[in-house]
């Protein structure tokens, strides 16, 4: 039996969101937890009952806001707005978006400010415990008014319409619904509202990318590592007392990690033993490969506050004020993605240039393209060709979606963030990293192979170097790798072995 993992709004981390998101960990809400979202629909029936003018609840949505909606009316409104929202295009986002999607969402709305009934919470739940999964196309979100389409598009499963992929058959909501167990809600005053209005899009799949980036750093960092012993790197640039004088955090935990990884070989020379100084992409990879972690740092901070914060409009205070306000506009997050878009990107353009150096014989002093029979044979020519088409397509990604703003709802809504862009951007970019440094690793491996040179190397470099041939063995002749590169990759994405830790 999976232990379950509480949503309280408040304390959702993002190894727990993985674990919901690829795990299948099923989420349970306490009864305090669920008492908030009671006493938060109490008072938007309090004021329903008051008359009093709610945006999104007695009047229309966007420039219609000064639309006032007939009592007998409320509940039509928020159906009509799923189903006039519900307008994604593109691919639908893969199945561990849209469970990190619905837990984000859960955990966001039972936190008691939005004004939803705890029935319509209950089925949100028993859809992600039972495997009910939104089909959620991947485009068509501003990143502000929340991600509108993508919510829409999930919210509609609950009430009987849309598409789900349930046990692997893609099929209408109600039927995904039925054989689930489950019962359609019929929405009231504000849900729909509340479903929608939210950055559960973006944040769900710039989570899971903020995810896989820290492994994809772990290896370029290990990666570093192996081509390093490849080429008999000089250790020098990494001693914790040249980086105490330069105190960034980051890059000296890059150069500690490093040190650690290359303790007890004897092929990392000194300063002045075999060359006075390493190219940049290996004597500055600290400084590179830190400033990338600070980044990630700092992006894992914001993605945490967005899992665990209150992103609808209008919400519902303690002391009973319905205020509309901003809390769905998706800068903190479009900026953040941004920013680890510039991180990723640089583990990749600094990993590509060490491939270069690998496989150049101009640079490493071995066998052109580290092929046997250099000539008759191409080696790994292509496997750099490959890594820099990756770094230049980073580079194409890596501009900011956060800059773009095009005014929507009659210029009502006249600035959004394009935040799910961003999202969508940095996870292509982090699986394109991933490829790029699988890439190196399998270089600096054929590199030692031809050298003979594994007894010589320091106990965790030779465990990763065993982990990367386990995957892709050493060539002795031409032979496509593409197979093997790509599944290098896929486990970089997903795993952390032990010799890394």
């Amino acid at each position: 039996m999976k232990s379950a993992i509480v949503l309280n709004g408040e304390s959702l981390t993002l190894s727990d969101l993985e674990k919901i998101a690829r795990q299948d960990i099923p989420v349970e809400i306490t009864e305090d937890t669920w008492r908030r979202v009671e006493v938060s629909r109490e008072r938007i029936e309090q004021r329903i009952a008051a008359g009093d003018v709610v945006y999104g609840v007695t009047t229309g949505f966007g420039k219609l806001a000064d639309v006032p909606i007939p009592a007998n009316q409320v509940a039509s409104l928020q159906i009509n707005l799923l189903r006039s929202h519900a307008m994604g295009v593109g691919a639908p986002l893969p199945r561990d978006a849209v469970r990190a999607l619905l837990a984000l969402r859960l955990n966001a709305l039972v936190k008691g400010f939005s004004g939803i009934r705890k029935e319509t919470l209950q089925l949100l739940q028993a859809c992600l415990n039972r495997g009910v999964h939104p089909v959620i196309p991947s485009q068509g979100s501003l990143g502000a008014s929340g991600d509108l389409a993508p919510l829409a598009h999930m919210a509609l499963v609950l009430i009987g319409e849309g598409r789900a992929e349930f046990s692997g058959e893609i099929m209408p909501g109600g039927a995904a619904l039925q054989k689930a167990g489950l019962t359609p809600v019929r929405l009231g005053a504000k849900e729909g509202l509340a479903l929608i209005n939210g950055t559960q899009a973006m944040t769900s799949v710039g989570a899971l990318a903020t995810l896989e980036a820290e492994r994809v750093g772990r290896f370029a960092d290990a990666a570093l590592s192996l081509t390093m012993e490849a080429l008999c790197s000089i250790g020098d640039a990494f001693l914790p007392n040249l980086h105490a004088t330069r105190p960034h955090l980051h890059q000296g935990v890059v150069a500690e990690r490093v040190l650690r990884y290359l303790d007890g070989s004897t092929r990392i020379t000194r300063q002045g033993e075999v060359r006075v100084q390493d190219a940049y992409s290996i004597r500055c990879a600290p400084q590179v490969h830190g400033a990338s972690w600070q980044a990630w740092d700092y992006v894992q901070k914001q993605v945490t506050i967005e899992m665990n914060a209150v992103t609808d409009n209008p919400i519902v205070l303690e002391d009973g004020r319905v205020l509309s306000g901003g809390h769905f506009h998706g800068q903190p997050m479009a900026l953040s993605f941004d920013f680890l878009k510039l991180a990723v990107a640089e583990w990749a353009s600094i990993s590509e240039r060490r491939t270069e150096r690998l496989v150049n014989p101009q640079l490493s002093g071995l066998a052109p393209f580290l092929a046997k029979n250099a000539g008759l044979e191409s080696g790994l020519m292509i496997v750099q060709y490959v890594a820099a088409a990756l770094v230049s397509e980073n580079k194409v990604l890596a501009h900011p979606a956060s800059v773009d703003s095009i005014p929507s709802s009659a210029n009502q809504e006249d600035h959004v963030s394009m935040g799910t862009i961003a999202a969508r951007q940095v996870r292509q970019m982090v699986g394109n990293t991933a490829r790029v440094v699988a890439i190196e690793l399998a270089a600096a491996s054929q590199a030692i192979a031809l050298q003979g040179a594994e007894s010589q190397m320091a106990l965790a470099t030779r465990q990763a170097l065993e982990w990367v041939r386990s995957i892709v063995p050493p060539t002795v002749a031409d032979v496509s790798l593409s197979d093997e590169l790509e599944t290098l990759a896929a486990e970089i994405l997903q795993t952390t072995p032990e010799w890394m830790l």
